[in-house]
């Protein structure tokens, strides 16, 4: 894909997001609309025919978003569309028009939700976003391509926009695009040798996410999907280890950087705890690796201390306490919840993967949110090794039993 349509798609993003496009859009829907499933029913034309009017503008994205994502599914990923497990292929309508789709169900006999509507748009822009991270190298400089996607989700997540923040950089655009299924995994290690270009800030953003997320993800699997046979982990997710390495490689580098007196970058806590999410994954098959545990190895007592903190106590919010199979099941669960109730949520996915020493909401807003979607899980729950389970699980019991073990195994290994 040229260059060209990254510009083309990003300059009719900015020419929406920029002003009150979406607010005068609304407006006419709420207006126009006796319930709130007809006005869905427009948005959902809109969606699918990528065409958007307000403000005396008429935005139709079409061409450049097929053309992303045409050229995103040879690549291996499927950005804008989820997988069907059960019927075993790509579902054919794109997230966002799944997710109206069971609000109308759901809410179609209600009046006219401003609030609902504006957060059900932004999350498919969002999408958009997401989809156009991936194609950012595509142009001469992907760091600058992301850095101009970064300033689209400021507009996206700015004042004309529903209220909904969704992620805190560019950089976890493309940890939420390719946390789905994904039958062909070739994709993987192509965009992390293309992750590997990019400047050791975008990187450092790149592998604190997924160092978080992979801990979460991996947690999950370890305790649901595997039945606690790490070996059956790491056979059935041989796609997601090496993003596991070089994450917890670029996040020791940073902190190994800052200890050594280097120059400001995210807070140190932040830091460690990122480093420490990624060792609860999958300790052993970290500290296996030689020069990794050489490095962890005279950094241990900061390290201890600053790990010990971690531990899931009391009602005070810990991401170790938070398991999911996939990324974007959090963040579309976050927005099934808000578009229901019709009020958007103050936290975004990078506030869920940190505690105290990162994100910006309150941290009794993120164990809200976490028991929430638990509680949406529950009622929705998956089959996995023939049983019903929920996808998204929040208990700090297990949390702390997952610190104690690694901090364990931690021990165990560095004395040797």
């Amino acid at each position: 894909m040229s260059t060209s349509v990254f510009s083309e798609l990003a300059d009719q993003l900015e020419t929406i997001l920029e002003g009150t496009l979406r607010r005068e859009y609304v407006d006419g829907l709420t207006s126009a609309s006796a319930t709130l499933g007809d006005a869905l029913g427009q948005l959902r034309q809109a969606m699918r025919t990528h065409t958007w009017s307000g403000a005396g503008r008429r935005e139709v994205m079409a061409k450049a978003v097929h053309e992303c994502d045409r050229s995103t599914s040879d690549e291996g990923f499927h950005a804008l569309h989820d997988w069907d497990g059960i019927a075993d292929h790509v579902n054919p309508e794109i997230i966002p028009v799944d997710v109206l789709d069971f609000v109308r169900r759901v809410r179609g006999g209600a009046q006219p939700d401003t609030a609902a509507l504006s957060i059900l748009i932004d999350y498919y822009f969002f999408h958009l976003l997401s989809l156009l991270a991936l194609r950012a190298w595509d142009t001469d400089s992907p760091d600058d391509a992301l850095g101009r996607v970064g300033t689209l989700v400021e507009l996206l997540q700015g004042e004309y926009g529903s209220g909904q923040p969704f992620v805190s950089d560019p950089e976890t655009l493309l940890l939420i695009a390719t946390s789905h299924y994904e039958p062909d995994e070739r994709g993987y290690d192509s965009l992390l040798d293309q992750v590997r270009e990019l400047s050791p800030r975008r990187q450092l953003a790149v592998a604190v996410g997924h160092a978080a997320s992979m801990g979460a993800h991996l947690r999950f699997g370890f305790q649901a999907t595997y039945a606690h046979s790490t070996e059956a982990m790491r056979d059935d997710n041989v796609a997601d280890y090496p993003w596991l390495h070089y994450a917890a490689d670029v996040v020791l580098q940073e902190y190994e950087r800052q200890t050594g007196g280097g120059d400001s970058g995210p807070p140190l806590g932040s830091v460690a705890e990122a480093l420490f999410g990624s060792l609860t994954a999958d300790t052993s098959s970290l500290l296996d690796s030689g020069p990794f545990r050489e490095r962890l190895s005279p950094l241990w007592e900061p390290l201890r201390t600053a790990f010990a903190a971690l531990e899931p106590l009391g009602d005070q919010y810990s991401p170790l306490s938070l398991f999911f199979n996939f990324s974007h099941n959090v963040l579309k669960g976050t927005i099934v919840d808000a578009v229901l109730r019709g009020d958007a949520w103050t936290v975004s996915f990078n506030d869920v993967l940190t505690g105290a020493s990162g994100g910006i909401s309150p941290l009794g807003s993120r164990t809200a949110l976490a028991v929430t979607l638990m509680g949406y899980a529950r009622r929705h729950p998956q089959r996995i090794r023939g049983q019903l389970m929920p996808v998204i699980v929040y208990d700090p019991a297990v949390g702390r039993t997952v610190h104690q073990g690694t901090m364990a195994r931690l021990e165990a290994a560095i004395a040797l």
